[in-house]
């Protein structure tokens, strides 16, 4: 793996992508950080690949109908409910 795996301006895009701050610091430790993920990303390519039969099982249970919770029930522990519906925070 080359040492520009990830350069400083990607961290840097990744961070406002996720409405982080990283001082110069931080840039450069999680520069170093993400070129070590890569690199034993890359080690994985070097496992070889073997031809196995799938030993495949149904491990889920058969759909059964039951009663569900009546409107007043599910609401009862809600915080906030309008309209008899459950009412939350609004999303910018």
């Amino acid at each position: 793996m080359s040492d520009n795996a990830v350069d400083p301006s990607e961290v840097r895009h990744i961070a406002d992508l996720a409405r982080i701050d990283l001082d110069d610091d931080e840039v450069e430790r999680f520069t170093e950080q993400f070129g070590e993920i890569l690199a034993a990303f890359e080690a994985l390519d070097e496992v070889p690949e073997t031809e196995r039969e799938a030993d495949l099982a149904n491990v889920m249970r058969p759909d059964e109908v039951r009663e569900g919770l009546r409107q007043e029930e599910a609401l009862q522990n809600a915080p906030e409910t309008e309209a008899g519906q459950f009412k939350g925070p609004k999303v910018s």
